[in-house]
């Protein structure tokens, strides 16, 4: 039997409203529009509301988490992940940069400070930036991540990317973060720079681990500016949100 509510949208700036992906779903609705000292950065009285909106729900569910202004969204989900687990995220961008403001949780360092505060979280495999990114992370924090750059997936057969997707260890549960920037422009529309998968690839990637991983969850993130036409992110985001409920079903039987 499947927890209630694992299908949780968080609604910062509205931009869900426009989409149909969810509309046949039993669904969570987070309403947190109009909460100040939230975009980019995080501050302590704001994280206090997120982590109270989000307290009675599973972590071992599927959030979306609105534009990657909201991407550290993904450390509150991580904390409620009580046993040792591996992350893997796809992002066109590290978010492994040291805060700017007095240690304020932000989109641009949620996975650095990840590694540092998560005692659970046993390895980050990041997908998707480009290797002149990679390279400039804080050597402590580069240590303790393997990296998959725009560059290298370039370079790779189609075979040794399945290879490196499958070969993943399975002995540990996963959860996956997916900011849609990591996609080309046309298949998806975000409020950052994008890097050139496709959505197609993406799918392709996330499948060919979920035939052997157990989930641990999952959240996406990387949704447009309201003026702009979003209906390649409702699609997919459609189709992140298939790939979920089959991997999902086929670790119930």
């Amino acid at each position: 039997m499947t927890e209630k509510n694992e299908i949780v949208l968080m609604n910062f700036t509205g931009v869900y409203k426009e989409q149909e992906f969810y509309r046949e779903e039993k669904i969570s609705w987070v309403d947190v529009q109009g909460l100040s000292g939230c975009s980019c950065y995080c501050d302590g009285e704001a994280r206090e509301i997120l982590e109270k909106k989000i307290a009675d729900l599973p972590a071992k569910g599927i959030h979306f988490v609105d534009s990657g202004n909201y991407h550290y969204m993904s450390l509150l989900w991580l904390k409620k992940v009580h046993r040792p687990f591996r992350l893997l995220v796809f992002d066109n961008h590290t978010d492994m940069q040291p805060p700017a403001f007095g240690g304020l949780l932000s989109c641009g360092g949620w996975a650095a400070e990840a590694l540092k505060a998560l005692p659970f979280l046993k390895e980050l495999i990041l997908v998707g930036p480009d290797r002149n990114a990679c390279e400039q992370t804080e050597e402590e924090i580069r240590n303790k991540v393997r990296f998959l750059s725009r560059e290298s997936l370039r370079e790779m057969t189609e075979q040794h990317k399945k290879t490196f997707f499958e070969e993943i260890s399975n002995d540990l549960p996963l959860y996956i973060s997916v900011d849609k920037d990591v996609l080309r422009p046309g298949d998806a529309v975000t409020a950052w720079s994008q890097g050139d998968m496709s959505a197609e690839e993406l799918e392709s990637y996330i499948r060919a681990l979920c035939r052997r991983q157990e989930p641990a969850g999952m959240d996406v993130c990387g949704e447009y500016d309201a003026e702009e036409d979003g209906t390649c992110n409702d699609r997919v985001n459609g189709m992140l949100l298939n790939v979920w409920k089959d991997w999902r079903d086929s670790h119930e039987k």
